[in-house]
């Protein structure tokens, strides 16, 4: 089984000294970009398995703005380093299409763990599915092709967007706790980080409900939960 290769872009010498020490010694394969130009001349060339991407960058092009470019061409999983931890700068981030955060100063084991977590979900993402489809009122999602229809439009969603309202879908019209809803989508090593669901939630209706600020398809049961609304079609 080949190495899953770890796309590290970073303008410190140190910290991808660092990041290419850790995540060496766990068995991945590491390639460096020190801008935004080269982190996107070398996804498109060497189809990276996941990109680790600081949000400073020197240059003209910070991180978000290389994670908008990414996601052009690429689903490539993006785990964005971060010493920013306002929830602002969290949903920007999930805005642009980042899989996932951490905050600097962060424990090595922490981000192999997490960067483990979602390089399982991206390829499960990928295995085939026995369902043809699920119709949930004003969503349609085609599971053998993982394209999803709102109001008839098809939307584009991140392969880690798209898991979420699977899995809210699967079980439409039941509150699935925020525990259950956070391991089933990014793994045991989330299952405490409601912040981090509440942020995709946000991102998700902005995608899906006709009003974000009124939600009627994605409903919050305050300290519990999310439900997906299938209306009754008797």
């Amino acid at each position: 089984m080949n190495k899953a290769r770890i796309l590290v872009v970073d303008d410190e010498p140190k910290m991808v000294r660092l990041l290419r020490t850790a995540l060496t010694a766990t068995g991945f394969e590491v390639l460096a970009a020190s801008n935004g130009e080269n982190a996107i001349a070398m996804t498109a060339l060497e189809q990276p398995d996941l990109v680790v991407l600081d949000i400073m960058l020197a240059g003209g092009m910070d991180g978000y703005e290389v994670c908008r470019r990414l996601r052009e061409f690429s689903d490539v999983p993006v785990l964005m380093l971060t010493a920013k931890v306002r929830d602002a700068d969290r949903l920007r981030g999930f805005d642009c299409g980042t899989d996932d955060y951490i905050t600097k100063p962060f424990n090595t084991k922490e981000l192999v763990a997490r960067i483990r977590a979602i390089l399982k979900r991206s390829q499960t993402s990928g295995q085939p599915v026995l369902e043809g489809a699920l119709d949930c009122g004003e969503v349609h999602i085609d599971l053998a092709q993982r394209r999803v229809f709102v109001r008839g439009a098809e939307i584009h969603l991140t392969p880690t967007e798209y898991s979420l309202l699977h899995e809210l879908a699967r079980h439409s019209n039941q509150v699935i706790l925020h525990e259950q809803l956070l391991s089933a989508v990014w793994g045991e090593v989330y299952r405490q980080d409601d912040e981090y669901l509440r942020a995709y939630i946000y991102t998700l209706r902005k995608k899906i409900e006709r009003d974000p600020a009124h939600p009627v398809l994605i409903l919050r049961s305050p300290g519990v939960g999310y439900m997906l609304i299938a209306p009754d079609e008797t």
